[in-house]
């Protein structure tokens, strides 16, 4: 592992251990797959991955006015794997569709005519994205591991590609980017990966889900403001969702195994619920009276934050579903 402009850089062997032992606080439901397009193959040299990663982070930040890199990781042509922005942080990469979400963005141009995938790039690809379902106990399927493709570029609604997408993460990624692709050529090659690696589907020990509301939200080693803050860990910002495994006098227990405490008084409680119909629209207010902003599909997972006269809010902005079409 190397570190330079604050950035790691890793082997697929490093990145499974590293990612087996980190501590991450916010609940992760979707990993996003991007290519960058540009840079493509074209830009690598075999050694400037510093470099590259450097001035997509530059571009995020001076051209399009995100405050840090948008992607967590990058996975370049040799099979390395670089880090990005925070995993505290949620990332900069699809309209609307960001919330409890991983972004990765593979390195390359994979539309049809583009570059030819190195088979050390495909293999590093499914091994990351194996390692983050085992990591956050996730199902391979196209509801929690996403091609940027399936969500409209204007507003991020999920129309699965048919009319105003961008072509990423490429038309000739993993055989194509459509969610039969997905289904034939690239869920299967994850799901091998992960050799038989059941999903853990026990949730007993967590007491609820809270969401920040705090600007940035210290971890405590105890229960109390005087208590120093846990050196493993990150702050976690506004808008995360939280598991909590025990409370005491406000204070809220997210390690199920280490004290790593934060105060209950800048959380509110949310509930985590499955979507139990086929398509399920998404409103600006608690109605049918009101604008449809989005979708979402079939045994996708949302954490309702707010609940009225039958409909419940799914984020800290105004996106409204019916109660009736989610199982909690």
């Amino acid at each position: 592992m190397e570190t330079k402009y604050g950035f790691t850089k890793m082997t697929i062997p490093e990145f499974e251990n590293w990612m087996s032992s980190l501590r991450i606080g916010r609940t992760i439901l979707k990993i996003q797959q991007h290519h960058t397009y540009i840079p493509s193959y074209i830009h690598f040299t075999g050694n400037n991955h510093f470099e590259r990663q450097l001035a997509m982070k530059n571009h995020h930040v001076n051209q399009n006015g995100w405050r840090d890199i948008g992607q967590h990781f990058t996975i370049f042509p040799d099979g390395v794997v670089m880090t990005g922005r925070s995993l505290e942080l949620s990332p900069a990469c699809i309209t609307n569709q960001n919330a409890n979400s991983i972004c990765i963005e593979n390195f390359g141009n994979f539309d049809l005519n583009g570059d030819v995938m190195t088979t050390t790039q495909k293999d590093a690809i499914v091994a990351v994205t194996a390692a983050l379902c085992k990591k956050f106990n996730l199902a391979v399927n196209a509801n929690t591991i996403i091609y940027h493709h399936w969500f409209r570029l204007d507003n991020g609604v999920r129309n699965n590609g048919a009319g105003g997408n961008k072509s990423c993460p490429g038309t000739n990624f993993f055989g194509g980017n459509k969610v039969i692709d997905f289904d034939n050529h690239f869920a299967p090659l994850v799901s091998a990966k992960l050799k038989g690696h059941s999903i853990k589907t026990d949730t007993t020990s967590i007491l609820k889900y809270v969401c920040v509301t705090a600007s940035v939200l210290n971890i405590r080693i105890a229960p109390k403001a005087s208590s120093a803050k846990a050196k493993e860990r990150s702050n976690i910002e506004m808008g995360a969702v939280l598991r909590v495994y025990e409370e005491r006098d406000n204070w809220y227990k997210i390690s199920n195994s280490l004290e790593h405490w934060v105060a209950g008084r800048y959380t509110d409680e949310v509930k985590r619920a499955t979507v139990n119909t086929t398509v399920l629209n998404v409103r600006t207010g608690p109605g049918t009276n009101y604008p449809k902003a989005s979708s979402v599909l079939k045994d996708e997972e949302i954490f309702v934050h707010e609940e009225n006269n039958g409909w419940c809010k799914i984020g800290l902005d105004d996106k409204w579903v019916s109660k009736s079409y989610l199982t909690f």
